[in-house]
């Protein structure tokens, strides 16, 4: 994840252990070498990808909103693509975006609702329906008046 992360790892933590798993064992259940990574994000000196950070959600049972510091309330944008496991470029390329056009909609700057047509293509790859996607625009619109 780039800029400013989220990423709560003491909330990884508390998750690994709770789920009774060693650092070996989580990092083997999502396919990454050596329980040495998983140590790196509990101590915070670095962040799981989007798509990394989707298998740990699933793998110990949590919403990916319990591992971040900022995702209280409901959905915004950034919400919804990190439960899809994307990252902001790869998710305005599948959904053919311009990136600066995504990245600003994540931001929540934009003054009118983009348009179903221009929306459509980004809940298939979000895997939500438009009003979810609608109501996560105005989440993420929201949050940055705040």
């Amino acid at each position: 994840m780039s800029g400013h992360s989220p990423f709560r790892a003491e909330a990884l933590r508390d998750a690994r252990v709770n789920a009774g798993l060693t650092q070996h064992q989580l990092a083997n259940r999502i396919g990454v070498a050596g329980g040495e990574r998983v140590s790196r994000w509990e101590l915070g000196t670095s962040t799981p990808t989007p798509a990394i950070l989707s298998k740990l959600a699933k793998v110990l049972g949590v919403r990916i909103a319990d591992l971040l510091a900022d995702a209280d309330g409901p959905a915004d944008l950034r919400l919804l693509r990190l439960e899809a496991g994307y990252g902001s470029r790869e998710t305005a390329r599948r959904a053919h975006l311009a990136a600066a056009t995504y990245i600003r909609w994540e931001a929540g700057a934009f003054s009118r609702m983009p348009a179903d047509a221009e929306l459509t293509p980004l809940a298939r790859v979000l895997d939500v329906r438009l009003k979810v996607l609608r109501d996560a625009l105005e989440e993420s619109r929201r949050r940055r008046e705040v």
